[in-house]
């Protein structure tokens, strides 16, 4: 099975992803530790579980928010932001 690379933009830097790949393993191997900032002391948040029991890694998916990113595939094109609380 061969793997194949895609793009996806995250606050309007491209990331690149591997088909299959979560959003938030792609944006940690990127680098990209700060997926959200919390509502009142616009504390860093990024992966903690990785597996959908936390809402740490909450985005904005293509203009919705609340998408935990360690759930969502990423796929070509995507539109990705950093939230802002747990209501964007």
């Amino acid at each position: 099975m061969s793997q194949s690379n895609l793009e996806f933009t995250f606050d309007d830097q491209t990331i690149t992803a591997i088909s299959g790949q979560s959003i938030g393993a792609a944006l940690l191997a990127a680098n990209q530790r700060s997926l959200r900032k919390t509502r009142f002391n616009n504390n860093d948040r990024g992966l903690f579980c990785g597996i959908g029991v936390c809402f740490d890694c909450l985005v904005i998916v293509d203009g919705i928010s609340n998408q935990r990113a360690c759930l969502i595939e990423a796929k070509p094109g995507m539109k990705v932001q950093k939230q802002v609380g747990s209501d964007a």
